[in-house]
């Protein structure tokens, strides 16, 4: 039975009780139906307290069961009544909050790869995933996503690989080539025959990875469970003192009413629940309140570059001209020819050298995919592509366009991943809240990986890794620079953030994937949300605890008082009551007074 379907029965029998006793004068039957409740209650309790146990995590389970079973011992149904519509509604508000990170992440799954297009003859017949064997032929089309690793038959395109392997550039893929699932097409159609299996396949390795590291979280103590030992401790030996001196066992019934820790049970969730709200209003939204308690003692962050650190788009760095023409006349034939091309380098070529000088115009231009374009220009052939197009040597192992005319080289256009602008101030913030460590893990090659970490402020950075490097590097991490945060964007990510103690998915234009095995998702294309996630974590967590601690010394008052007879066991309840909202009026008060 659920948590809320309980809440609902405690509720229901609650009213059947009042009514057998004040409507019909049949106490023995209100007394009857709130013992059957509360030990059905109790049992699923203790089972669900032995699964804590078994899994390293301790709580107030023992102590909340122990008064419940004490009061209907002594007769004081009422007060039990009041224990358990506390306990069941308190577990009904946490799962509430689990059920709606649960239906974002059913959504996100949705995108990946479902079917494909197999040749069979001269028909095209779509197929799922599974029915696709080692050697059929598919064919995927333009901006489609790639079903299974295969290799490539027929046509010649270039393939975005970047949420795969980090690296921004699209790769020209022709006869011969090999093609990873989970990559996207470009402008022209590929026929691929299938070299893998589905569940073999580059994406469902990922997907793999991320179940199994989904699997084995990493321990962590709640804010609840660190007070709940000593707390419990506490009340059975103020409890135990009192029928000890008192002879009475209704005197540690009175103790226990008082002590079932509701600031614990209703107090914290409520406060950690009102936190991801003001999380979610700086453009985080986060998953649960365990996330919030990790983010707020965070000693390690790692980035991943190529749509996080990097706004995942390639900017001209340079034009260098070489022989007759000068900078602005290199730019305007670049751009000129280059302004009817879908590529990501032509796209960014083009914007920018429309900010710059007026483009040529050309009549007749000829793209040859994943090579470059050619057109005329006074009487001779003009070539702008890759070195190897456009005949002329290679310079350097950057991102470049080359340009010639006729036979003679003219000059080249480099390209560099931008940086978003609020990174350097992102980094340096997560340091100014306490944040020990901050490394880049990337798949992009290490010469354009440190240059980007230094213009960010990163020391530490490893590059050249794939998603199966990106979780060990993440799993050495030792015990005391944890909790250990991963934020990312693209399937590569995905692993990763499943395994970090808090991964953070850039969910405005990553991945699904990504964003499915997050703890917390940046809906804006702002990294300074991150770190204003932090702060936000920070700041609700300083307020739970005084909240909690302000909660609990007034319980410890109230066992005392209970301890020497003056609070009858209904009246104990009601007070608990009174204290629990006291704590969240706390909460309330103070905490939406800050990072707002």
């Amino acid at each position: 039975m659920s948590h809320f379907k309980k809440f609902v029965a405690t509720i229901l029998v609650g009213v059947a009780a009042l009514i057998s006793q004040f409507a019909f004068g049949q106490p023995k039957v209100a007394f009857l139906l709130v013992a059957i409740l509360g030990g059905i209650v109790a049992l699923s309790m203790v089972k669900e307290m032995i699964a804590t146990l078994k899994s390293g995590r301790y709580g107030v389970d023992i102590l909340a069961i122990t008064a419940i079973v004490a009061t209907l011992a002594v007769g004081q149904y009422w007060a039990s009544l009041m224990i358990l519509i506390m306990l069941t509604g308190g577990d009904s508000l946490e799962d509430y909050a689990s059920q709606e990170a649960s239906r974002e992440l059913r959504h996100l799954l949705n995108q990946a790869p479902q079917q494909a297009h197999r040749i069979a003859g001269k028909e095209l017949q779509d197929v799922t995933l599974d029915q696709v064997k080692i050697g059929d032929r598919l064919l995927v089309k333009p901006q489609e996503i790639v079903p299974v690793d295969g290799l490539v038959v027929a046509g010649a395109s270039e393939v975005d690989e970047s949420s795969l392997t980090g690296e921004a550039k699209p790769v020209a893929k022709e006869h011969g080539d090999e093609v990873m699932s989970g990559s996207v097409n470009g402008a022209v159609a590929l026929e691929i025959k299938v070299s893998k299996l589905a569940q073999d396949s580059q994406y469902q390795t990922i997907v793999k990875l991320v179940k199994e590291s989904q699997a084995k979280p990493a321990h962590f103590v709640r804010l609840a469970d660190r007070y709940a030992v000593p707390f419990t401790i506490l009340a059975y030996l103020i409890g135990g003192i009192a029928w000890f001196v008192t002879k009475d066992p209704v005197r540690f019934a009175q103790v226990l009413v008082v002590a079932s820790p509701c600031p614990l049970i209703l107090a914290a969730p409520i406060a950690l629940i009102a936190g991801m709200s003001r999380s979610s209003r700086k453009g985080m939204i986060v998953k649960t309140g365990t996330t919030i308690e990790k983010m707020a003692t965070l000693k390690t962050v790692a980035f991943d570059k190529t749509g996080t650190i990097t706004a995942g788009t390639l900017a001209v760095e340079a034009v260098i001209p070489e022989g007759p023409f000068e900078e602005e006349e290199l730019l305007a034939l670049a751009a000129g020819a280059e302004e009817s091309s879908t590529h990501i380098l032509a796209r960014s070529l083009v914007q920018y050298g429309k900010s710059k000088v007026t483009l040529h115009h050309f009549e007749e231009v000829k793209e040859v995919v994943g090579q470059g374009i050619e057109t005329n220009y006074q009487g001779k052939v003009l070539k702008i592509g890759s070195a190897a197009f456009a005949g002329v040597p290679k310079v350097g192992t950057g991102t470049a366009i080359y340009l010639s005319w006729g036979d003679q080289s003219v000059g080249r256009i480099t390209f560099k991943d931008q940086i978003r602008p609020e990174a350097a101030a992102t980094i340096a913030k997560l340091r100014s809240l306490g944040t020990d460590q901050v490394m880049m893990i990337t798949g992009d090659q290490a010469a354009v990986a440190d240059q980007i970490a230094q213009n960010a402020g990163i020391t530490t950075v490893h590059a050249n890794c794939l998603p199966q490097d990106k979780l060990m590097i993440l799993k050495n991490v030792p015990a005391n620079e944890r909790p250990l945060m991963m934020v990312g964007d693209g399937v590569n990510d995905a692993p990763a953030l499943a395994i970090a103690d808090v991964g953070v998915a850039m969910g405005a234009r990553g991945s699904s994937a990504a964003s499915e095995s997050a703890a917390a998702v940046v809906l804006k294309d702002d990294l300074s949300c991150v770190a204003d996630g932090v702060q936000v974590a920070q700041e609700t967590m300083k307020i739970a605890k005084q909240s909690v601690l302000i909660g609990l010394f007034c319980c410890v008052v109230l066992m005392m008082i209970a301890a020497f007879g003056v609070i009858p066991t209904l009246l104990g309840a009601i007070l608990q009551e009174v204290v629990d909202t006291l704590s969240i009026l706390i909460f309330e008060k103070y905490g939406h007074t800050t990072s707002e």
